[in-house]
């Protein structure tokens, strides 16, 4: 399988060298130049394996230059119950008639990041060690990325992270689990701005070609392909489950505020798997919702980017919205450029609601969206307490507003639980009046010693910044 730039760039890459590298050489995403498909006898096959091997047959289509005994193994040692917490790893829950919560968020920092990125480091670490070279990792997170990140890759051999977060934008249970780490490779560095400052630095770190190629520096956002790819094995997991054959379409609702985890369901679609709508849940920060309502993106700048209750979501850049603007534009290339380095580099925003193609979004790529508030936030959180005996996190009380919204009669709609709610304790507090019940071994972790420098949301910064801890 090979791999191209959303942006054009001539080059075909493999799959390990694009999980080392992150971005394309012109800033572009990398995508299969096709979607392997997958057909009812396969669906058949597939129906009743355990997650690890479903993993490792999904992988396999899209994985051709790690040996098969390789990736299976990796597959293996990365889907246990012992670091899911369960035989299904990802067991679906029916709340209510018709409406399921998939379960994501059982690994070990509690979020449904750890799905991929437990993969994510077992790949490094395999890929790394077969090239007898290091790599220095630079992420963004607005909450759960980051964790997820750093308890998959502290102690492994032969990387770093670097990982940035917006400054006291992230719940305080979220801060302690990476602040906490004392690990030599593991580096907090908390940015004065906005998720988006730290994306954008992410990005232009990796868009200066000799630093990226001095320093070794990979990414672990969803901007890596590895990352979203290991995302769409739930959704035929989900799938499974909420189905007794594959003759029946299933929806999904995904909380998302950078397109990532909705992005892997679009995949997964486009594979052959029978999706009928997949809606994108937005909070505040509604630049996803506003788009598939309007056909025009317009990102916001920092100063218009909310502080909510959900705030893994306060995102107003979605960068893996690229990926299916090039689905949605018949991949091509020279109009992805226009929207996204021309029209947005000075615009700050793009204009799809003429063209036939935006109403394909919905028509051909199944997608609708919906917007949530706090109060609606709180009121869900509450109903579901209160008639399911269940308690949510903010972000998935907003997938499961939406997923009401869109409910087609006879059709499953499986809500993509993000994370449990002990790391919004506040929010729940002021919901239902008393904090939910935490795991015993995070008791304690907010008072743990910290391990975290503040810089300014300058790239310059955090580029000296890395270079002083790897020269």
């Amino acid at each position: 399988m090979n791999y191209l730039s959303t942006r054009g760039h001539p080059d075909r890459k493999r799959f390990c060298e694009i999980l080392l590298e992150g971005l394309a050489p012109d800033g572009g995403l990398y995508l299969p130049e096709h979607y392997p498909q997958v057909d009812t006898a396969t669906l058949a096959k597939w129906r009743d394996l355990p997650y690890a091997e479903l993993a490792f047959e999904i992988l396999s289509l899209y994985i051709d230059d790690i040996p098969p005994a390789d990736l299976k193994a990796i597959c293996a040692k990365t889907y246990t119950p012992e670091v899911f917490g369960s035989e299904e790893i990802v067991p679906l829950r029916e709340l209510e008639d018709g409406v399921y919560l998939e379960a994501l968020s059982n690994g070990p920092t509690l979020a449904f990041k750890d799905m991929a990125m437990q993969l994510l480091g077992n790949l490094f670490e395999y890929e790394l060690a077969r090239r007898g070279a290091e790599l220095n990792i630079l992420g963004a997170t607005s909450g759960d990325t980051g964790s997820a990140a750093e308890y998959a890759m502290r102690g492994k051999k032969g990387v770093r992270v670097f990982m940035t977060s917006p400054d006291g934008r992230m719940s305080p249970f979220q801060q302690a689990q990476m602040f906490s780490l004392q690990d030599e490779n593991i580096h907090n560095i908390a940015i004065t701005g906005v998720f988006d400052d730290c994306q954008d630095i992410v990005k232009a770190v990796s868009n200066d070609l000799g630093f990226k190629r001095k320093y070794r520096i990979g990414t672990v956002n969803s901007i890596n392909w590895a990352r979203l790819l290991a995302q769409v094995v739930y959704y035929f997991a989900g799938y499974f489950q909420a189905t007794a054959g594959n003759d029946k379409p299933v929806s999904f609702t995904v909380p998302s505020g950078n397109f990532g985890n909705v992005c892997a369901g679009h995949v997964a679609r486009m594979m052959g798997l029978p999706i009928h709508t997949l809606v994108v849940a937005t909070n505040e920060n509604d630049v996803l919702d506003e788009f598939f309502r309007t056909g025009i993106y317009r990102v916001r700048a920092a100063a218009d980017t909310h502080e909510t209750s959900s705030p893994s979501m306060d995102i107003s850049k979605a960068s893996n919205f690229e990926r299916f603007v090039f689905d949605l534009v018949g991949r091509d290339a020279a109009k992805l450029r226009s929207l996204f380095v021309d029209e947005l580099g000075s615009q700050a925003r793009f204009d799809l609601s003429g063209e036939p193609a935006f109403k394909q979004a919905a028509e051909r790529f199944g997608f609708k969206s919906s917007r949530s508030t706090h109060a609606d936030r709180l009121a869900t959180i509450r109903d579901t307490e209160k008639r399911f005996a269940t308690l949510v996190d903010p972000h998935t009380a907003d997938g499961l507003k939406a997923a009401r919204e869109h409910l087609t009669p006879g059709v499953p709609m499986v809500v993509l639980e993000t994370a449990l709610p002990i790391k919004f304790a506040a929010t729940l507090v002021e919901a239902l009046g008393h904090e939910p019940a935490r795991p015993a071994r995070f008791e304690g972790i907010e008072a743990l010693p910290k391990r975290v420098v503040k810089l300014p949301a300058d790239v310059e910064a955090v580029k000296a910044y890395i270079a002083q801890n790897c020269d």
